[in-house]
């Protein structure tokens, strides 16, 4: 009975059937499985029509994979392309976790990860090695959002012969097509915006290269790093509404920013919607439709870890969690979470001072963001 549902369902089984000997022998020769779907740890439905809707929305025509959690992605982008005695190169402004992955746990199977100031990184030539395989690099970096010129660094990888695999993790595809730059592989931590709701851990790579994006599939199905059923539909579900969440992430997020810009309390505020952010005229140049989402940084004018404290228990509408981009705010400290495994002079060289703290703009009401923001640097 074929009852035709407007959306489809959960597929939450761990294997499919087969009927006989030859409709096994075409999952297994039959271009694209057939249709054929056998252990749910390599695919499923669910899986497949998320990877299929971010792949649209970013214009990527090589597919990819749906990971269960979002450095399982840069996990399985890593594997997909490098072996022992490859290089890795990426801006020293990275995300904290990425790193760790990179540099204690790749660096254990032989790949080698070095880290150049991103306004070094252009001049790609003087970095390279003759074994690097891929540059990573994100659109605003995590946490102070200095932002990338994606299709310079592009041109230069390409120039030199290297992949660029770009994390869009603070941006998403309704902010930037990173592909549309020439980039080879676009990566979310899923659990931010594309699902956005903070009740989904997961991860997205896809391809430009159809050969990459079916490797990235093969590497994830036999590492076990296949994103379920249940977590790849709520993941698709979200993306239903992706593009007014953006757009609402971005306008509270613009309306905080010039507040806390002009807020006694406030030393510096790190929002590329802002005309005195360093990177604005670029971020405007290159973010689509006037968005600049919904994450920024703040430096307390009292730089220190005692007014950071007095911030996160004071505030009632930004709680202190470690993620972030879900619809409602929240508030990170990177001292002590993303980058907590840096050391003070690494993290006070990025600019990580002890009175930085990370604001994930929700959609709520505005005038309560900022009436509660302004109770809590009071």
């Amino acid at each position: 009975m074929d009852l035709h549902p407007k959306v489809t369902p959960i597929y939450q089984t761990s294997v499919f059937k087969f009927g006989s000997l030859a409709e096994l022998d075409e999952y297994y020769t039959a271009p694209d499985r057939g249709g054929r779907y056998g252990y749910s740890r390599s695919e499923h439905p669910n899986s497949e029509e998320f990877v299929a809707e971010v792949a649209k929305l970013e214009g990527a025509a090589g597919g990819g994979v749906a990971t269960g959690a979002g450095l399982a992605g840069l996990l399985a982008a890593v594997l997909s392309t490098c072996r022992a005695g490859d290089h890795i190169l990426c801006p020293a402004e990275l995300y904290g976790g990425s790193v760790v992955l990179l540099t204690q746990e790749m660096s254990r199977l032989g790949i080698e990860t070095s880290y150049v100031p991103l306004a070094e990184l252009y001049d790609l030539g003087k970095h390279r090695r003759p074994n690097t395989k891929f540059v990573l690099a994100e659109v605003l970096s995590n946490p102070l959002l200095t932002v990338l010129d994606g299709p310079r660094l592009a041109r230069a990888c390409q120039q030199q012969g290297v992949l660029l695999l770009i994390d869009s993790s603070f941006t998403s595809p309704i902010l930037t097509r990173p592909l549309s730059w020439g980039a080879d592989m676009v990566w979310h931590s899923a659990t931010k915006y594309l699902a956005g709701h903070s009740d989904v851990t997961a991860g997205v790579v896809v391809a430009r290269d159809p050969a990459l994006g079916r490797r990235l599939a093969q590497v994830a199905g036999s590492l076990g790093l296949m994103l379920a059923p249940l977590e790849s539909f709520l993941a698709r579900r979200s993306l239903h509404t992706l593009r007014l969440r953006m757009r609402q992430h971005s306008e509270n997020g613009l309306a905080v920013a010039q507040m806390l810009a002009a807020h006694p309390a406030v030393g510096q505020v790190f929002y590329p919607g802002l005309a005195t952010h360093p990177g604005h005229e670029l971020a405007a140049a290159q973010l689509l439709d006037g968005l600049f989402g919904g994450m920024m940084s703040i430096r307390l004018a009292n730089d220190s870890a005692a007014a950071a404290d007095a911030f996160i228990q004071k505030t009632r509408l930004f709680p202190f969690a470690p993620s972030l981009a879900g619809v409602a705010s929240s508030c990170s400290y990177p001292a002590a979470t993303s980058h907590r495994g840096l050391s003070p002079a690494q993290r006070q060289a990025l600019g990580i001072t002890p009175g930085v703290l990370r604001l994930s703009v929700g959609i709520e009401d505005a005038g309560e963001l900022l009436a509660d923001l302004r109770q809590a640097l009071s």
